[in-house]
Order: C-alpha cells, then sequence, then structure tokens
C-alpha cells in the first residue's frame, strides 16, 4: 500500500508539472526590441529583422521600445513601411522616464499599431530640416511639410480630429508634448511605466492590422528580447560624432606612423580600417567635408616639425588646426545638437596629439645634438693596445676589431702591449698616439 500511495504521489506530482509546462507553452509570445538611437539605417535593419522574427515566431505582439532624437526621413519612411506592413501587432513604446521620440520618432511613434508613452517622456517637434540639420529654402520645406503632414495624417486620422491636429502641430511649428498631453489628444493610446504594466492594458485592445482588427492577449505574455547583432551595434555606434572623431584621429595617426616607418604593416592595417569606419560613419553623420582640410594641414605641419624642427612652433600650428578642422567637420551651423562631438573631446585629443609629437620632436633634437653613435668616426677618442711592435705601421686592438695603424709622429716607437689612443681615421687605417 506504500509503494501504491508514493505512486499515485508521484503521478500527481508530474501530472501537475506537466500542466504547468503546457500551461507555458500556451503562453502568447510578445517580443521585445529596444530601439536607443538616432534613425539610421542601422535602425531600420535591427527593426525589419525584428518584425520578421516576430512574423516567423507567430508572436502574439511586437514592442518596440523606442528612445531617439530622430534622423533621415527617408530611412523613417522605410521604418513606417516595415511596421504598417507587419502581419504582427506592433506596439511602440517610448521609454524609459526621460526618454523622447523626437522627430522622425513622432511619426514612427505613430505607425505602431497601438502605442505607448512612459510617465515624464516626450514626443514631437517634427518640423523637417535640410540634411545638415539647418533650414530649408521656402519651396523645398512646403514640399517637405506637406508631404510629412501627409504621412501624419494617414498614420493619426484612426486617433480622431485632435490627435491629427496636434501632429501636424508638431510638423508645422515643431510642437513637443509630454505624455500626459499626448494621452488626453489620443495620439498615444496608454501611459504605463514599465512593460508589464503595458502587456496588462493592452490584454484585450483591439488594433487594426491590414486586413482585419486583431483583440490582443497578453495577459501572462512570456516576453523575450531581440537583441542587436554585433554588426548592428557597430554600425549604430558609427553614428555617434565622438567615436567617429575618435576613429579619424586614430586612422590619420596610424597611417602617418606607418609612412615614416614603411614595413611596419600594424600601423598601416590599423589606419585602413579606423579610416574605412570613420568614412563610414560620416557617410551618414551630417558633416562638413571642409573640415578635412584644416586636420590633414594638421597633420602635414606635425610631419614638417619632424623633418626641419622649428622648436615647436609647427606642432602647436598644427593643434590649432586639427582642433578648427574637427569643429568644422562636425559642429559647423545647422548641425542638430545630437549630431554634434564633443568639445572637451576634441581640445582633449587635439592637445594630446601635439603633447605626443612633441615629445617625438625633443627626442628627434637630443638625438641631433648627440655624438655618433655608429660608424668608424666613432672609434676617435678611443683606447687600445698595440699587438705588434711598430714604427711606420703596426696593428692595434680597439674594443673587439683588429686595426692596422701608425703612429701620429713618426718618431714615435710603439711596442706590443703599448696603451694607444685613436687620433684620426684615414679609411682603413688609424693614426694613434702612445699613452
Amino acid at each position: 500500500m506504500k509503494r501504491f500511495g508514493f505512486l499515485l504521489i508521484f503521478l500527481a506530482i508530474a501530472l501537475l508539472a506537466f500542466q504547468v509546462v503546457h500551461a507555458q507553452n500556451n503562453a502568447p509570445l510578445v517580443l521585445v526590441m529596444t530601439a536607443n538611437g538616432p534613425i539610421e539605417p542601422a535602425m531600420q535593419e535591427y527593426i525589419s529583422r525584428g518584425i520578421k522574427t516576430a512574423e516567423q515566431r507567430n508572436a502574439e505582439a511586437l514592442v518596440i521600445q523606442l528612445d531617439t532624437p530622430g534622423g533621415s526621413i527617408e530611412t523613417m519612411k522605410e521604418i513606417i513601411t516595415d511596421i504598417r506592413a507587419s502581419a504582427v501587432p506592433v506596439i511602440v513604446y517610448v521609454t524609459p522616464r526621460g526618454a523622447m521620440a523626437a522627430s522622425a520618432g513622432t511619426l514612427i511613434t505613430l505607425a505602431g499599431h497601438a502605442s505607448a508613452m512612459a510617465p515624464e517622456t516626450i514626443i514631437g517637434a517634427a518640423s523637417p530640416v535640410d540634411s545638415s540639420g539647418g533650414d530649408l529654402d521656402s519651396t523645398l520645406k512646403a514640399k517637405q511639410t506637406e508631404a510629412l503632414k501627409a504621412i501624419v495624417r494617414s498614420l493619426a486620422e484612426r486617433r480622431g480630429p485632435q490627435a491629427v491636429q496636434l501632429a501636424e502641430d508638431m510638423i508645422d511649428n515643431a510642437k513637443a508634448v509630454s505624455a500626459n498631453e499626448a494621452l488626453q489628444a489620443h495620439l498615444v493610446d496608454f501611459i504605463s511605466p514599465s512593460l508589464n504594466d503595458l502587456l496588462t492594458k493592452l490584454d484585450g485592445f483591439t488594433v487594426s492590422m491590414s486586413n482585419t482588427n486583431h483583440t490582443l492577449h497578453t495577459a501572462n505574455a512570456a516576453t523575450e528580447p531581440i537583441d542587436m547583432t554585433l554588426i548592428e551595434e557597430l554600425l549604430l555606434i558609427l553614428t555617434d560624432s565622438n567615436i567617429v572623431f575618435i576613429l579619424l584621429s586614430l586612422g590619420v595617426l596610424a597611417l602617418q606612423i606607418e609612412l615614416s616607418h614603411p614595413g611596419a604593416w600594424i600601423p598601416g592595417f590599423v589606419g585602413v580600417v579606423c579610416l574605412a569606419l570613420a568614412f563610414y560613419g560620416m557617410g551618414i553623420l551630417n558633416v562638413n567635408w571642409f573640415g578635412l582640410i584644416f586636420i590633414i594641414t594638421a597633420f602635414v605641419l606635425f610631419i614638417l616639425d619632424l623633418k626641419a624642427p622649428t622648436h615647436g612652433a609647427l606642432t602647436a600650428a598644427g593643434v590649432g588646426a586639427f582642433i578648427v578642422g574637427a569643429l568644422v567637420l562636425f559642429n559647423s551651423p545647422g548641425v542638430p545638437q545630437f549630431q554634434r562631438v564633443s568639445v572637451p573631446l576634441v581640445i582633449g585629443v587635439g592637445v594630446s596629439i601635439g603633447l605626443m609629437f612633441g615629445i617625438i620632436l625633443t627626442y628627434a633634437l637630443r638625438a641631433q645634438r648627440n655624438p655618433i653613435q655608429f660608424g668608424v668616426e666613432t672609434l676617435i677618442g678611443k683606447n687600445g693596445y698595440a699587438v705588434s711592435d711598430f714604427g711606420l705601421a703596426g696593428q692595434v686592438q680597439v674594443g673587439s676589431e683588429l686595426w692596422t695603424a701608425e703612429p701620429v709622429s713618426g718618431s714615435d716607437k710603439i711596442g706590443k702591449g703599448d696603451r694607444v689612443e685613436v687620433v684620426e681615421v684615414q679609411g682603413l687605417r688609424l693614426k694613434v698616439r702612445k699613452l
């Protein structure tokens, strides 16, 4: 009977575990992405991959946690197309506290089948600007503005006239609003302090898909993150102007080391890789290419100071040209604030490079003042001894070498073993005097 009782207990536990596992397997799946950074091609690739993954895994929903200062209008349009064509409901969630969905991020938020914001977040300021972040001319601005307003109307009309009016105001007047103001205008569907709270509120919420309406079932949903791949993270990092500036500096510096010391292939390889990554980043960022002229000039001045030392004058001028070039390259008027390079970083790197070249210059000058350390000239003044008796000529040992020698004065008689000093070098013959 005891064995039978233990068997019943075991079967009951096994059945309970099976029910728990089965329940877990039947729980709806919600995939979660974290899109932090400017709206650039790397972000579009990441979001597109996330949507495809959600469709392949038949997820209940895909949540995009968004925090962006804005970015490329063309990339924004591609992301909106991907979201609206998704077979899985996409929920855009502006989070964490303090985050923003600015500029292009505003339209991406509106493109979600549902949208939410965390407390203390903002949305808006979606006026169109040119590729450098400055104002467009009147004709082009009118075209871009009307095109963007048409997009927001198509995205916000399901939310009511108040939402449409606010969205258009964000484009016409660069208006930005808080999460509470956006909710009151029905521009977003929820304010949620956390992902779990958002999933609770989404449960039973009906979203409009391309061909039908879909009621979300997100209660007790199993969440799973979709992280960026290493390549996607690298490409997104290259939209940081500070990183691009550092790569540019290292690349030019490494190539100069390679050109100064041919055959040391490692600096050359590092330089080419750094410059390739830097130019990729500059191709995405809004930069003023004229600044490169100043940066190249700076390194030319550094090299000239090594070749024809001016006691640091050219190095100081090079530091100034380097700093000016970097600021012109990345911080020209009209460049969006989030794409600007840190001024203290530019000054710090410029001064550091100047100090490095200054140290090299100091060693170069010191080497010029030092006596010659190689060649027969270094024998003058050295002592040795005679290995044979000689009058007009004989042999002496200087250091580890055996030399033919003759006395400075023909009257000197040098005997074997006598100490001598080298006075002059004539070809392969030394002139010595007896000590």
